[in-house]
């Protein structure tokens, strides 16, 4: 397998210190929660959404930031760094990492009532040549003023930006192969009425190139509609269990995460999917990885990023999906952080051929990169079984290649 060459912008270490915004020795806890709180971001990257994060005060100046926080990242492939490092127009012909630092919250009243936040100050850092030659490297690290007048008290922020590889694999999902992994629909002795109103019995299975089943994801919770409602709602999710093969036991399966699915209801309805890593199998102890909501009419994009979720970490390690049972390959996405894995997925009523891009140093091997493919496809078919029940569902077979 070939990976693709892409490079991780991290920003993180972020705090900001000044005498005016000092927090008064004698202030209540509230008023010292509620000041930090006010202090916020906008990171901007030509090409990328804007993306908002807190930025704790700092009680005095000589207080230390957090050195190991990292804030946000952006993930720019070859593409994005040809478009980044391409001059652009007259007004603005360098790209820049641009960081606006604000006090205050945005004010949520149509009437425009409210607080209103203000501008603190500016860094920026421009996009050079070392952006492109795919090796480690620190941009900057340290504070720096970014008051624009003397009124600003002598702002200063502190962060840390890096540049690191971070190459990935990917694939896309073709409709017919000899050797795809493929999704059925078993005949459990269902009566036919009662499986329109339920969804169950679907399989995934993922062969190698000699034919053997190396990772699986199927249905263990059905899909089936609340009372009172045509979907299946948050309070009775359905659920797929993702496998591997048990090492101890041939022809059986070994439990490796969860995956949730439900649908979220509003002017443009949303599948919400979650996923557990399973503590030894067991659902004690699991770890969440992700939690996305995906248009169930346009489709989106499923994500395990361990900057962008809320981890609560398990205090035993994690296995890696391969049945070697070593402590490898996901099990290091807990401590090292990042970008695990994303799957794009279609709409309803749509083909859906999912493309995956995992990242190498989480897959150290053939299983590793089955079980998270075994995850994607039962991400896409997830999108399928969250469709509404108010009409008859045929039964549908979908085949996937990798």
């Amino acid at each position: 397998m070939d990976p693709q060459a892409f490079i991780r912008l991290s920003v993180g270490s972020l705090a900001l210190r000044s005498p005016k915004y000092l927090l008064n020795p004698a202030s209540t806890s509230d008023e010292k929660k509620n000041s930090c709180s006010q202090c916020s971001c906008e990171i901007k990257l030509r090409g990328f959404p804007v993306q908002t994060t807190s930025i704790p005060l700092m009680p005095s100046l000589d207080a230390a930031p957090d050195h190991h926080s990292v804030s946000t990242s952006f993930y720019l492939e070859e593409s994005d760094l040809r478009a980044l490092l391409t001059p652009g127009c007259f007004y603005n012909p360098n790209a820049h990492l641009e960081i606006s630092v604000f006090t205050g919250k945005k004010s949520s009243s149509h009437c425009g009532v409210g607080a209103k936040r203000q501008q603190i100050g500016v860094f920026k850092l421009e996009v050079g040549p070392e952006w492109g030659e795919g090796k480690p490297v620190i941009l900057f690290n340290g504070w720096i003023g970014i008051g624009k007048n003397k009124r600003d008290g002598g702002a200063q922020l502190h962060l840390r930006v890096k540049l690191d590889p971070d190459p990935r694999y990917v694939f896309q999902f073709e409709d017919v192969t000899t050797l795809s992994p493929q999704i059925v629909q078993l005949r459990d002795g269902t009566e036919l009425g009662s499986e329109r109103r339920e969804r169950k019995g679907w399989k995934v299975k993922i062969h190698d190139l000699s034919g053997s089943a190396v990772a699986a994801a199927f249905i263990t919770t059905p899909f089936v509609p609340s009372t009172g409602c045509d979907w299946v709602a948050k309070s009775n999710p359905g659920a797929w269990h993702v496998v591997r093969p048990d090492p101890c036991r041939p022809n059986s399966w070994q439990p490796w995460g969860k995956l949730e699915a439900w649908r979220e209801r509003g002017i443009r309805d949303s599948v919400c999917c979650r996923f557990h890593i399973l503590s030894n199998g067991q659902e004690v102890g699991d770890v969440l990885m992700s939690e996305i909501l995906i248009s169930a009419e346009k489709g989106g994009e499923f994500l395990i990023d361990t900057d962008k979720q809320m981890l609560t970490v398990a205090a035993t390690p994690i296995p890696s999906p391969q049945s070697s049972g070593d402590y490898s390959g996901l099990g290091q996405c807990v401590s090292g952080g990042g970008f695990v894995m994303s799957s794009r997925v279609q709409g309803e009523g749509k083909s859906s051929k999912p493309v995956v891009q995992l990242a190498m140093r989480h897959v150290t091997c053939v299983e590793d990169a089955a079980i998270f493919m075994a995850l994607a496809a039962a991400v896409d078919l997830s999108i399928l079984a969250c469709k509404p029940f108010r009409r008859t569902s045929r039964r549908r077979f979908r085949h996937y290649s990798w």
